[in-house]
């Protein structure tokens, strides 16, 4: 009998640029070291749970990389691959900026200029569908970013789904991949 297999997604451990409040995006921000324990950390929770993870994938970001491998050194697990499409929503020119105290109408605005949630979403959703595919039947651990995983979420769930918060771990429900209305597919981006 054929079992199916898993996905769970995981943001990466904290950056200088999430404790400041600084919108990253696309941009390539290394961990901190309370990214690097952050990450140990989930590692180990993993690691104590019943379940087993056969393959370990990420942005290819330096941030989910890193993450990413911190968790493979515990669970005894390589990096697989990095998937472009996994990478976080751009922000363009807004990068680097801070969102700490502006006003939510502020804040809105500037999250609007950004890629659009539904492109983020259907990349993250083909991201997923692709990965799934390639590994049949496997345990998945992918290792991404928040508002890359909060879209495609809400979209596979049909729900909005909350803010997510560094190392936490989110399930997929992967049978919600093959939904009729979600194979809009998007090209995968070339990595950054």
């Amino acid at each position: 009998m054929n079992t199916p297999g898993r996905i769970a997604l995981i943001r990466h451990g904290q950056t200088d640029w999430n404790l400041e409040e600084r919108l990253q995006g696309s941009t390539d921000v290394p961990l901190n070291d309370t990214g690097r324990h952050e990450a140990r950390a989930v590692a180990r929770r993993l690691h104590a749970e019943a379940s087993r993870w056969d393959v370990l994938v990420s942005s290819p970001l330096s941030r989910a990389v890193e993450t990413a491998q911190i968790i493979g050194g515990v669970l005894g697990l390589e990096l697989s691959e990095t998937c472009p499409g996994l990478v976080e929503r751009g922000f363009g020119p807004w990068e680097g900026s801070t969102l700490a105290g502006l006003e939510a109408q502020a804040r809105d605005a500037i999250l609007a200029e950004g890629e659009p949630a539904e492109e983020v979403a259907r990349r993250g959703t083909a991201a997923l569908r692709r990965i799934r595919d390639a590994h049949p039947g496997r345990n998945v651990l992918v290792v991404a970013h928040g508002s890359l995983i909060r879209l495609t979420v809400s979209v596979l769930n049909g729900e909005t789904h909350p803010r997510v918060r560094n190392c936490e771990v989110v399930p997929v429900r992967t049978e919600a991949l093959d939904d009729a209305r979600l194979r809009d597919d998007v090209p995968e981006p070339t990595a950054p």
